[in-house]
């Protein structure tokens, strides 16, 4: 733009200096003027939109921060919700010296010969940071170490409290990296190896989301609308019908 504008201003300096009259079929003087404001005008405007597309990905990808940061506090407040839910319930001394008559003690912990049923424990601090850890990958962007870190913490730690949270995460993680195919079975984990975990909802709409991208319309379809059926009261049924709406106008 710049080079346009010097290139017309040479031209009008020496046409000015040389006081020769314009020819027919070439601009005048006033023309030449009126093309350099408008130049000038049109490269002002080109400055102030692209001000205004950095302003706006700038906003956006705050946008976009925050929501994963909210998403990630709901989650880690529903783990502690949950954790501390396992550490109320778990007796404050071994079952051997539990008396029989202590109320919540199952009738297999209250007779001497029978083996203790297994109580789910809170996670130990390493096993906790080892969750964060993998979290904070994710959270960052860093979607390749956060699955090796999810995928390391779910072969360490198979019976963890964190488990479920941590095999949804790393379908995640591979969804939003465009791994759409391996998406597809690690989400499936979730809804097969942890049948009664609050992330089978989520795990099942983001598993209808990888068909959609994969183009497999049907399997799409059919995971979004047993959504509907399962969980219609859930978020994910909202999220789900919106999809299937969206697929109809588009013909699938």
């Amino acid at each position: 733009m710049l080079k346009v504008q010097f290139w017309f201003l040479l031209v009008f300096g020496a046409i000015s200096f040389s006081g020769a009259q314009a020819e027919p079929g070439y601009p005048s003087n006033q023309n030449m003027m009126e093309i350099l404001v408008s130049l000038e005008q049109l490269e002002s405007e080109v400055r102030q939109l692209r001000g205004d597309v950095e302003e706006m990905t700038h906003e956006l990808r705050d946008v976009r921060q925050r929501q994963r940061d909210l998403y990630v506090d709901v989650d880690r407040r529903l783990r502690e919700l949950e954790l501390s839910g396992v550490r109320s319930s778990a007796p404050e001394s071994p079952a051997s010296e539990v008396p029989s008559t202590s109320v919540g003690v199952t009738s297999s912990i209250s007779k001497p010969s029978a083996s203790p049923a297994p109580v789910a424990s809170a996670p130990d601090r390493k096993e906790r940071e080892a969750y964060n850890d993998a979290f904070n990958l994710l959270k960052e962007g860093r979607y390749d170490q956060s699955i090796q870190a999810f995928q390391a913490f779910i072969k360490q730690y198979p019976q963890s409290g964190y488990a479920d949270n941590a095999q949804y995460w790393l379908g995640e993680a591979n969804y939003v990296s465009r791994k759409y195919k391996v998406a597809v079975e690690e989400f499936r984990k979730v809804i097969k190896n942890f049948p009664a975990s609050p992330k089978v909802s989520g795990a099942m709409l983001k598993l209808g989301f990888a068909y959609y991208e994969l183009e497999n319309w049907k399997n799409a379809r059919q995971t979004l609308q047993s959504i509907l059926k399962k969980y219609p009261a859930d978020t994910a049924a909202r999220l789900a019908e919106t999809r299937l709406q969206r697929m109809q106008s588009e013909g699938h």
